[in-house]
Parts: C-alpha cells; sequence; structure tokens
C-alpha cells in the first residue's frame, strides 16, 4: 500500500515539476504549457462559484437578463462552432455556460472556468447597446476559452514551490483530494480563481473577444467607442507598468490595429426590407 501510495504521490508531483501540457491557445495559436488539468481547475472553480453564487444578488431588471443571457448564449454557440471545426471538441465538453447579471454598481464582468460569467449591472451605462454587450462577454469568454486561470495557476506554481513541491505533496495525508493538496501545498484561497489575469491575458482575451463577437454577427468595430466610454469614466488611473490591465490608450490602440482581421470574420445578420409596389396610373384620353 505505501509502495502504491508513494507511487500516485511521485505521478502527481511530476505533473507540477515537469514541463506540463503544452496546448495551443485558439484564434492566436500560442503555445502554453499548463500544471494543472482540466479537471482540477473545473473542481475548484465550480466550488467557488456556487460559494459566490449564494451571496450575489441576482438583478431584477427582467429585459437587462434576458439580454444578457441572449447575447451569451448567441456568442456560446458561436464559439463551440468553432472549436469544433478547428480541432478542439475536446475543449467544448468542459464547458457549462452561465451568463448572470447580479446587483452591483461596479463596471465590471468576470468568467470562471468552464463558462460561468457574471456581468455587474455597473457596466450595463457603459455598453448600452447589444453590439457592445457582446464585446465584454467576447473577452470573458475568451479567458475560459484560453484556459487563463490555469495559465496563472500554474504559473504560481512553478514560481513558488518548483522542485520544493515534493516534499509539500509528501506531507499530505494519504486520501488527500485535490482540493485538500491545493488548499494546502498552493494555497488557494477563496478568491484564487478570480484572481486578475496578466496584462498579456487580459490583451490576448481582448484579441479572441473581438472575434468572438464578429463570429456570433456583432460588429467588432464598436469595441473602440465602448473603451473610449469605460476610459472616460474611470475615476482612478495607475500606470499600465503598475496594472493587471493594460492602460486605456494602450488598449484601445491594440483594437483599432486588430480590428481588420477581426471584421473577416464579421458576417452581419441580414436585415429583413419591405418593398412597397408602386401603383401603376394611366391617363385616358378623353
Amino acid at each position: 500500500m505505501r509502495k502504491i501510495l508513494f507511487g500516485l504521490i511521485m505521478a502527481v508531483t511530476a505533473t507540477f515539476v515537469g514541463c506540463g501540457t503544452a496546448t495551443k491557445v485558439p484564434i492566436t495559436g500560442r503555445t502554453q504549457r499548463l500544471l494543472v488539468s482540466d479537471a482540477q481547475v473545473l473542481s475548484l472553480s465550480n466550488e467557488q462559484y456556487s460559494s459566490y453564487m449564494k451571496t450575489a444578488k441576482p438583478s431584477t431588471n427582467k429585459e437587462n437578463t434576458e439580454m444578457v443571457k441572449r447575447v451569451g448564449q448567441k456568442l456560446a454557440t458561436a464559439v463551440e462552432q468553432y472549436l469544433n471545426a478547428n480541432g478542439y471538441s475536446a475543449d467544448v465538453k468542459n464547458f457549462a455556460w452561465e451568463f448572470n447579471l447580479v446587483q452591483d454598481y461596479s463596471a465590471n464582468a468576470f468568467c470562471m472556468p468552464g463558462g460561468k460569467i457574471v456581468v455587474y449591472e455597473g457596466i450595463l451605462p457603459y455598453t448600452k447597446d447589444e453590439p457592445s454587450l457582446a464585446i465584454v462577454l467576447g473577452h470573458e469568454i475568451a479567458h475560459a476559452v484560453a484556459k487563463h486561470s490555469a495559465e496563472q495557476l500554474s504559473s504560481q506554481l512553478k514560481a513558488q514551490y518548483g522542485s520544493q513541491i515534493l516534499s509539500t505533496v509528501l506531507g499530505q495525508a494519504a486520501g488527500a483530494t485535490w482540493q485538500q493538496i491545493g488548499a494546502a501545498a498552493f494555497s488557494f484561497g477563496s478568491s484564487s480563481l478570480l484572481r486578475k489575469n496578466s496584462r498579456s491575458n487580459e490583451s490576448e482575451a481582448d484579441y479572441m473577444g473581438l472575434i468572438f463577437a464578429a463570429m456570433a454577427g456583432y460588429d467588432p468595430s464598436v469595441a473602440v467607442d465602448f473603451w473610449k466610454r469605460m476610459s472616460a469614466g474611470s475615476t482612478t488611473k495607475k500606470p499600465e507598468f503598475f496594472s493587471d490591465h493594460p492602460s486605456d490608450e494602450r488598449r484601445i490602440s491594440d483594437i483599432q490595429a486588430r480590428l481588420p482581421e477581426a471584421l473577416k470574420y464579421y458576417n452581419p445578420a441580414p436585415v429583413a426590407t419591405t418593398t412597397k409596389t408602386a401603383k401603376k396610373t394611366t391617363t385616358k384620353k378623353k
């Protein structure tokens, strides 16, 4: 029994201290190496999401709530079609999409791994319309599709533990679950999966979000005015170097540069038109 346990622990340890699993991010093709599996991240994510939703207050605005769900599901459908058509079918099974609008005056939104997305009511005065909301939701969906939470957790593991992980894992109880090992060895707090992404992850989500919005039939060019409204409404300004997000100016500039590529995916829904038949008149000679 001890040999079996030791073998299992060594296998888990090797996963963390080795090179990890190499994957390519959809759309961008960037290679990332993950030290945590989808199942592990989803297990932690679902637990934290359930905990958050128990205290969150759903919006009482039925029209806005339905809009968030409608736009979100339209994006999710387009994204899954793309993933299935481009060799990412195995990833699609990890998504159980949920789109929630909650009572919070902050101009914000967040996404948990597995497709659990929460929009704060405070961002709607900035989105103003469905295409701009699609930019926000596309950005959040991109975080899930690109597995940014798993990437950040992997980076944390490498930075904090490295080769010392062996002694940490060996100190766990024989029957420890992944959650127990994570809590003891990796210091996963109640908000660990809500931790801000890196600037590079945020920029990647901006780019992917533009394309996802375009795939769903929303004009990605509205992103420029949306981020300008967000920038004008910001009460605090921090230099980009000290922020986990790109500066407003950098973000807008990058989006403008990426729009030509995003517009290649844009296929707006046809607008129904009505035509009037001209009434034929004749003049009789008397």
